[in-house]
């Protein structure tokens, strides 16, 4: 092994046909995108590959912006911070055809051989677009929305819903003291995946998800019958997608004459530091995806099955929907009685 002080790089024996690697963090930030970053850089560092850093995503591909070199250093003290060194934007554009052809062209020129894209569905879908232009392409599922079909978690997923409950948890605390009803708006325009975890883990009354159609008098039912045998407060978690949670907060004031707050949350669910599960599954993935492509492989998305990482073709899922876990949301159900 030989030390390379001036590049901070350890360089081993390369492998034959990879030896330039771009990464890109794309679409909504989620904490734990720093963690596998991170991973990407120093297991390529560890083969041998030097590892580029694309800045804000696609739109730094069509723009052609410099690809900056990643050193050991370069990524050192960022597990622990949310968000993305790379930084990160929403590229609707990156769907034209003329767009992504300037992509791949832009990563020929420049020589590299391979390249990991970290980010949710939209990101994979520009992953496999690439992928069909001649790039080598893994890309790692992140989004805090957890709605990829393929596997049982995103990264980013775990740090939202803890987010959630020490949200819910605080208020629980005010509306006990104040015979309360909170309604608590969270993330999820078309998914309810982080309503239902936050929901069952912080004991939740009610759950309002998209996947699933809710009667509101049914609710101001239960939650009158609960206040009748002495409860003082009840917490009702609202999809972002399913309702409105100040829509919903009028209709049982309306309904009930109960007294009702609401909080939302917004963006506070994508900031903050990663759980130790994500920045574990942030590093797995990261390493996974580098040892994917120097196996030669391609157009694939790495994925966690049964507690073990897997390779998962990019063109078998991004247009399957994620079954929601409705027995989960019936378990939501049962225990709030």
């Amino acid at each position: 092994m030989k030390i390379a002080y001036g590049e901070n790089l350890l360089v081993r024996k390369r492998v034959v046909g990879l030896k330039r690697v771009a990464v890109l963090t794309s679409g909504g930030d989620a904490p734990g995108m720093n963690a596998a970053v991170r991973a990407v850089v120093r297991k390529g560092i560890y083969h041998g590959i030097r590892i580029y850093g694309v800045e804000r995503g696609f739109a730094g591909l069509i723009n052609g912006s410099p690809l900056n070199p990643l050193w050991l250093g370069s990524v050192a003290d960022i597990i622990h911070r949310g968000g993305t060194i790379l930084l990160t934007t929403r590229t609707p554009e990156f769907t034209a055809a003329a767009n992504q052809e300037k992509a791949a062209d832009y990563l020929k020129a420049e020589g590299i051989d391979g390249l990991v894209i970290i980010g949710g569905g939209g990101s994979l879908c520009g992953a496999l677009a690439l992928q069909r232009r001649g790039i080598k392409v893994v890309g790692i599922p992140a989004t805090i929305d957890n709605d990829i079909a393929g596997t049982s978690s995103s990264i980013g997923f775990d740090t939202a819903v803890n987010t959630i409950v020490d949200a819910i948890n605080r208020l629980r605390d005010t509306a006990t003291s104040h015979e309360r009803i909170f309604v608590v708006e969270v993330m999820g325009r078309e998914s309810g995946f982080i309503a239902l975890a936050a929901g069952l883990a912080g004991g939740a009354e009610t759950v309002l998800v998209p996947e699933i159609d809710y009667q509101l008098p049914e609710i101001c039912r239960r939650l009158m019958a609960g206040m009748e045998r002495g409860k003082l407060h009840s917490i009702i978690l609202v999809a972002e997608g399913a309702a409105s949670g100040y829509q919903i907060s009028e209709e049982i004031k309306e309904i009930t004459g109960l007294e009702t707050r609401v909080t939302v949350l917004g963006h506070l669910q994508r900031g903050g530091s990663p759980t130790a599960a994500d920045r574990i599954l942030a590093s797995q993935m990261g390493a996974e995806a580098i040892e994917r492509l120097r196996n030669g492989e391609s157009g694939q998305m790495i994925a966690l099955e049964g507690g073990k990482l897997v390779g998962v073709p990019l063109k078998d899922i991004l247009d399957v929907g994620k079954a929601f876990p409705e027995e989960n949301y019936r378990l939501t159900r049962i225990l709030s009685i």
